[in-house]
């Protein structure tokens, strides 16, 4: 069965209004910088209704709709380097899924940046921003995220910023307890990244596939 995790809403209450306001600022210009990441890279619409983006490999894939968002990894590198897939609830033998639920927007969006955009209101508190990288980002709980740029143009600049225009995070504890040698799954690179966590920096290990969308 494939683990699915709901998203428990907070209110913005009186005593936490610059909290709120921050991360309101954080919705609406993640949402325009998604814009211009589908601008380089423009959605499919899968059969349900949602949208999605792929990485040019065509093993990972990141899906949106009002009231959801899935992110995809293709099983098979990971059983190449050891996964035994029976350990994960998550997963079937072509992909692994990391999907996060909310309560669906009173609106429904007709096009995928509508879309993107009805989600942010209702899952809001789902959505982030990691300094280290300039990225925005969607949690998908667990230490999995999908990252995306906060400026395409930063990104083309330097040896060391390409390739990050997006990025699927995985957290490889699960993976590696499930058989999977992190060092050896083709596509991933397996690496200590700063992470940001309530106001606290730390270095954590993630499984990282990054996207030059140009």
């Amino acid at each position: 069965m494939i683990r699915k995790i709901t998203v428990v809403l907070t209110i913005c209450l009186s005593a936490s209004l610059a909290a709120c306001s921050s991360l309101d600022i954080v919705r609406k210009d993640s949402v325009r910088a998604f814009g211009d990441v589908l601008k380089e890279s423009p959605p499919a619409e899968a059969p349900d209704g949602s949208w999605y983006i792929a990485a040019p490999d065509g093993e990972a894939e990141f899906y949106w709709s009002e009231d959801s968002v899935t992110m995809k990894a293709a099983a098979a590198p990971f059983v190449e380097a050891g996964l035994d897939i029976s350990k994960l609830d998550n997963a079937d033998e072509r992909w692994i899924y990391y999907e996060l639920e909310f309560e669906a927007a009173s609106e429904t969006g007709q096009n995928y940046i509508e879309r993107f955009e009805y989600m942010t209101k209702t899952g809001r508190d789902a959505l982030n921003y990691h300094t280290a990288l300039d990225h925005y980002g969607v949690k998908l709980g667990d230490g999995n995220m999908f990252e995306w740029a906060k400026d395409l143009s930063k990104h083309s600049v330097t040896a060391e910023n390409q390739d990050k225009d997006i990025v699927f995070v995985l957290n490889p504890e699960p993976l590696i307890a499930a058989g999977a040698d992190p060092e050896k799954i083709k596509g991933w690179a397996y690496a200590e990244v700063s992470i940001e966590e309530d106001g606290k920096t730390a270095l954590v290990w993630k499984l990282l596939k990054s996207v030059d969308l140009r």
